[in-house]
């Protein structure tokens, strides 16, 4: 008899989590599991790739009433009569706007948001919260599930939340995964008395399917200058990726004389401000922000120097999937860098400012016998990592 298997997770929108999320389910056993998906708004950009044999689990009427907006939602539950979730709701665009920390709004909205969903009638064998906060949340606590784990996809510490708050929840969690050793290390130290729950579970890349996507669109994706040096960067448009760090760096390549441009895949919540500091430093034609792509591949591929300007990572999956495609890397050193490259072997980790990353960058443009012994070197890498499932596997029996 197949196990029953639940993935929860925010939403299919762009960000490493979703792509990992996407992966492992192309790896999954379907003839052992039987696997539902659920979210808490259904678009996103991979949501076309699902597995056909993954079930989406419908939103309830009250969850897609209460996010509306306060003033269409409120009416709405006083003329049904729910005062409770009308309450609820007040109460949640009230914590929202008292705190300035998106991750302590996740943490104190999770109560109001619970009151507008159902649990799950279905018994789980195996419940997944693939996100750290309100997947975990939701996970133990609207979920029948025998085994119940938490993923956790980024450096704990940089992520600004309440650790008290989270333990309520991890003490339910029957293990906690995380992407990166020392991911795992910092969760041991925030959480000890969790530690023996707490396992290392890679994102997984597959470099087959990654090559043979970057082939699909042959033409150049980039409209390329003679001698001109192209750039790419993925990530959300998020505070976290530090993508202003980058448009600094672009001003001092510009500045060097250097002929290049610089494209960032992805969309967020910074795009407004990020447009207007490029316009501000008059960089339009040097760095520009294309938007989500659902195949990222051809541009990585196309690319002359994959460029990742972090504040902070879990483990970032663009950079394994640059890697595979044999891409000299530029990468700031955050916390967990060194799990991701060998510095001055799969590409440079240079200091958390415009400065360093702009050398960083020169130095790939300049000396060509650096970029391209790196790029020898990832070419000759066994970098595909589809046996990470079997980590997961363990942990499902």
């Amino acid at each position: 008899m197949k196990k029953k298997l639940l993935f929860v997770i925010p939403s299919l929108s762009a960000g490493g989590a979703e792509r990992s999320l996407i992966n492992l389910l192309t790896q999954i056993d379907f003839n052992n599991y039987e696997v539902d998906l659920f979210m808490f708004n259904h678009e996103g950009i991979f949501m076309d790739l699902l597995p056909q044999n993954v079930h989406v689990l419908p939103l309830s009427n009250n969850y897609n009433r209460f996010v509306r907006p306060v003033w269409n939602s409120v009416p709405y539950f006083i003329l049904t009569r729910n005062t409770e979730l009308a309450y609820s709701r007040i109460m949640f665009s009230y914590k929202n706007r008292m705190s300035r920390s998106v991750s302590i709004k996740e943490q104190k909205g999770w109560k109001y948001v619970a009151k507008s969903i159902d649990k799950i009638d279905k018994q789980y064998d195996i419940a997944i919260g693939f996100l750290e906060k309100t997947s975990i949340y939701f996970c133990t606590e609207k979920v029948n599930a025998f085994i119940k784990i938490g993923w956790v996809h980024n450096d704990y510490d940089k992520l600004g939340m309440n650790p008290n708050f989270d333990l309520q929840y991890f003490k339910r969690l029957d293990y906690i995964v995380t992407v990166s050793d020392e991911c795992g290390n910092i969760l041991k130290r925030i959480f000890p008395n969790q530690s023996e729950k707490i396992y290392v579970i890679h994102n997984i890349v597959s470099p087959a399917i990654i090559n043979q996507l970057a082939d699909k669109e042959v033409q150049d994706v980039y409209d390329r200058k003679k001698d001109e040096f192209v750039i790419v960067s993925i990530g959300r448009l998020h505070a976290q990726k530090g993508f202003e760090l980058a448009i600094q760096s672009c001003k001092l390549l510009v500045e060097r004389g250097i002929i290049f441009q610089w494209n960032i895949i992805g969309e967020g919540e910074e795009r407004q401000k990020l447009t207007e500091l490029i316009a501000a430093e008059g960089l339009e034609q040097y760095i520009k922000l294309l938007g989500l792509k659902a195949n990222p591949y051809p541009y990585i591929k196309q690319a002359d120097i994959y460029a990742q300007t972090s504040w902070y990572e879990g483990k970032a999956i663009a950079i394994d999937e640059a890697k595979i495609l044999n891409k000299p890397i530029v990468i700031t050193d955050f916390s967990t860098a060194k799990d991701q490259i060998r510095n001055g072997f799969e590409g440079l980790i240079v200091d958390m400012n415009a400065d360093a990353i702009a050398n960083g960058i020169s130095t790939l443009i300049y000396d060509k016998e650096t970029r391209e012994r790196l790029t020898e070197h990832l070419s000759q890498l066994q970098l595909g990592t589809e046996e990470e499932i079997n980590k997961l596997y363990k942990l499902l029996r």
